[in-house]
């Protein structure tokens, strides 16, 4: 069933698990994430970024994803990820994505409270929903996300008292916060600031967001879910799941109908163990 944001994360807030949001941006990764869901009764977010739209369009993702969404038998929330403007959030609204993120976390605060608030009461008219990002999440040199290698990530972390400053004048829906992650593979494992995110979860009741999932480990995503996080964003580690299963049957001769079914079970499976390990699992 087609649902926003809030009908999936605040049960997850107040159960103690976390929903996975993990971009689809081909019928391969959709079929994938959804088959997992459905076979584990999990509730799931898809969707797109701005960055990947040169590979689907909004609107040639809407064709599928809106009706697969509709049909599933679990919730699903069809949103845009890491939205860099507003004509592109506004599309996604008008096309019936049910959820927006409108990332404007490289502006000043100010200017990043303004351009949100407006994007929120948009939304919030349409029945969907916002999310927005505090601080700023950088980027592994390998991400598709973007190419902002922080020299010091720290400085860009997210304050707690400024977190529930923005939220009350944004009306913002989940937030994304920065406590170490980065988009893209790591060279090496990344130290999280577990006690930020406890203090940011304790100033504010909006649902908690961790971008940059792909490579934590499995101790780090259940110690950043038990202090707060409620949502997860997974794109790479399912990316190159499909991909290295597509080569695996690759030889000669073979065409890309012999590579499509064993990258769908493959990315299915990586998002299941990911949905296991956020407790989302008959959650749905």
């Amino acid at each position: 069933m087609l649902v926003n944001m809030n009908d999936v994360l605040l049960p997850a807030q107040k159960g103690g698990y976390a929903v996975g949001l993990f971009n689809t941006v081909n019928l391969e990764l959709a079929k994938g994430v959804l088959a997992a869901a459905e076979e584990l009764h999990s509730p799931v977010i898809i969707g797109t970024a701005e960055i990947f739209l040169p590979y689907s369009t909004l609107e040639e993702l809407s064709y599928f994803l809106l009706p697969m969404a509709e049909k599933a038998s679990v919730p699903v929330v069809v949103h845009l990820d890491h939205g860099l403007k507003a004509e592109t959030c506004k599309r996604a609204l008008e096309l019936g994505f049910t959820s927006v993120m409108f990332d404007c976390s490289a502006d000043d605060y100010e200017t990043n409270i303004q351009k949100v608030r407006e994007i929120t009461q948009l939304a919030h008219a349409k029945g969907a929903t916002v999310e927005a990002e505090l601080g700023h999440v950088g980027d592994n040199e390998d991400s598709a996300e973007g190419s902002s290698q922080l020299t010091d990530p720290s400085a860009y972390y997210t304050v707690p008292a400024q977190a529930k400053d923005y939220v009350e004048r944004t009306g913002v829906d989940a937030l994304a916060i920065a406590v170490g992650t980065a988009h893209g593979t790591y060279k090496l494992p990344p130290k999280l600031d577990f006690d930020r995110i406890s203090e940011i979860a304790k100033v504010i009741d909006t649902p908690l967001v961790l971008h940059g999932g792909s490579g934590l480990s499995n101790d780090d995503f259940k110690t950043a879910i038990s202090r707060g996080i409620s949502k997860v964003n997974i794109f790479t580690d399912i990316n190159q799941a499909g991909a290295m299963a597509a080569v695996g049957v690759y030889k000669e001769g073979k065409g890309m109908t012999d590579m499509i079914l064993p990258s769908i079970e493959a990315i299915k499976q990586s998002v299941m163990t990911k949905m296991l390990l956020f407790g989302s699992e008959n959650k749905g």
